[in-house]
């Protein structure tokens, strides 16, 4: 909790920084854990490139729970094979009765899971229209289904661009699915604020955060940026603590860092390889961008920082996905993070 001097509360990640020595590994024979999601047991879900999601249980064990056409819709072998055809979770959510809503960048849909596999869509078009690629899921607290689509373009790589603005994010309530808010350069992860007044929304080619105020019916009331124009790096995943600092990583140059309520920079844990990043981001400007230049960067906690998850009894564990690693790293923070829409009531 924030500490108080006088009549001014002090952030608690002042002067807060990990290295590696406070880093321990949670899982392992992992396939790109993108995204993970913690419950107040211990247990922790993580995205599999397998097609569904590791199951780590409080004691270590681990299963993969593989997606599987749900059986209620009669389809046959053959289906079922096309169905999960080129699966890739991504940001995963819990879903109000604790099935995994997943965003599919591999079928470019958002996807309901059970807990033993059975999986549906859920959304695959808007308005007549393929959604695209589909990024990260965020349910809130009104059991709204809030999600980002990076790019409409097939072939993603082409829009990490600084000139490709066509990412959106939409909404899916009692009203139907719709576009809420569209022009971010490679929409990444959201988080709403403790307040669910702002909605934070990452665009990773513009290396910043846009913030979007959020009134009746889900309607856009305002959009600006929160922090600097520019983090210095692609950022992909970003959390909330208790406190009101939101934190990220910097995907490929892999640092977890944090912006203060005031939109301070800060970092927190950099694992960069800076010879590597200096030539990503020079051809990135060129728009000359090639798998190589990705390929060649990462560290060696666990490569291409991709998400930061609170978890633990008190909140205060701090998890880090990646799209490369095979473990998933973790270290204790200063500060509780803010609880999840899922977390309420399941302590």
């Amino acid at each position: 909790m924030p500490i108080r001097k006088g009549n001014a509360m002090t952030n608690p990640i002042d002067g807060f920084t990990v290295s590696k020595q406070d880093i321990w590994y949670v899982g392992e024979d992992l396939q790109r854990p993108e995204c993970i999601l913690a419950e107040p047991d211990g247990s922790l879900w993580s995205a599999d490139a397998r097609g569904g999601v590791v199951h780590i249980r409080p004691d270590g064990s681990q299963a993969l729970i593989a997606q599987a056409l749900d059986d209620r819709f009669g389809a046959t072998g053959d289906e079922a094979q096309r169905f999960t055809q080129g699966t890739l979770p991504n940001g995963l959510a819990f879903d109000t009765d604790g099935s995994v809503l997943i965003s599919n960048f591999g079928t470019d849909r958002l996807e309901r899971m059970t807990r033993d596999g059975r999986t549906s869509v859920v959304l695959d078009t808007i308005d007549g229209t393929p959604i695209g690629k589909v990024n990260f899921v965020l349910r809130d607290r009104q059991g709204r289904i809030w999600l980002t689509i990076s790019t409409r373009i097939t072939n993603w790589m082409a829009a990490i661009s600084p000139k490709i603005r066509d990412g959106y994010v939409a909404v899916l309530d009692n009203d139907g699915a719709r576009i809420v808010a569209d022009g971010f350069m490679f929409t990444n992860e959201i988080r709403f604020d403790a307040a669910e007044e702002w909605l934070y929304v990452v665009e990773t080619s513009a290396r910043r955060i846009t913030r979007l105020k959020i009134g009746a019916g889900a309607t856009v009331e305002a959009r600006e940026t929160f922090g600097p124009e520019d983090t210095g790096g692609f950022i992909d995943g970003i959390a909330f603590d208790a406190y009101g600092n939101l934190w990220g990583t910097h995907v490929m140059s892999d640092r977890v860092f944090a912006l203060t309520p005031e939109g301070e920079f800060r970092v927190i844990l950099d694992d960069d390889n800076p010879g590597p990043s200096a030539a990503l981001y020079e051809a990135f400007e060129r728009d000359a961008l090639t798998p190589n230049h990705m390929l060649a960067c990462g560290g060696t906690i666990a490569p291409w920082f991709a998400s930061v998850t609170f978890g633990g009894a008190d909140l205060k564990t701090v998890y880090i996905g990646s799209l490369r690693g095979t473990r998933i790293p973790a270290f204790r923070s200063p500060v509780a993070g803010l609880p999840m829409a899922h977390w309420a009531g399941r302590a």
